[in-house]
């Protein structure tokens, strides 16, 4: 029986929780909607990428920003969709230890699974900060952005090196307000595509 069709005691016909009702804080929720919003980054992308194929083949004349465009739009979607699928608790995992042991123990994996998680996204933001410092530093220290060396050549690279910093340092906020949570006792929800499936 899927979630969307089981109703509680009573006969109500309350409607099930959505997937926003995963988020275990607030922050999670507000990154829940700003994911949201970057989802139809890929809607954009697409919309330009026919308007490139009626540019060329209709009108033999080609844009020389769409392809650079559609790059950029949807690495940004990409990486803002970290934070969100952490937000909503969708990422992949192996539960089968998870699964079969008692809620105490599932406590304990949670902190441990908050812990690594905290730890890899520090470590990977450090590594993100590395990387947007040289896409917008010279090897002197003065600004400038690095830039995709076609004939538009716009500063994309740096853009998205940016924009993965900021997904890194969303997961590390995340990752520990996860952790905090973890330690006084509250347990991470169940996600939703696991609901689905009792």
């Amino acid at each position: 029986m899927t979630q969307a069709s089981r109703r509680p005691e009573g006969g109500s016909t309350e409607a099930a929780p959505r997937p926003a009702d995963q988020a275990r804080n607030v922050f999670d929720r507000g990154v829940m909607a700003g994911g949201r919003v970057a989802a139809w980054l890929v809607f954009v992308a697409m919309a330009i990428s026919v308007f490139e194929v009626v540019m060329r083949y209709a009108f033999g004349s080609p844009t020389s920003w769409v392809h650079e465009t559609v790059v950029m739009l949807v690495a940004v979607s990409f990486s803002l969709g970290g934070p969100a699928t952490l937000a909503c608790n969708r990422h992949i995992r192996v539960r089968v230890l998870y699964d079969s042991v008692g809620p105490r123990a599932r406590l304990w994996l949670d902190r441990f699974n908050d812990l690594v998680t905290f730890g890899f996204c520090l470590g990977m933001s450090y590594a993100a900060f590395v990387m947007f410092w040289g896409a917008t530093h010279s090897p002197l220290g003065e600004w400038r952005l690095e830039r995709s060396g076609t004939a538009w050549n716009p500063p994309f690279p740096a853009l998205v090196k940016g924009m993965i910093l900021l997904a890194l340092a969303i997961m590390c906020v995340q990752a520990l307000l996860h952790l905090i949570q973890s330690l006084r006792g509250k347990p991470a929800p169940a996600p939703a595509d696991v609901e689905d499936a009792a």
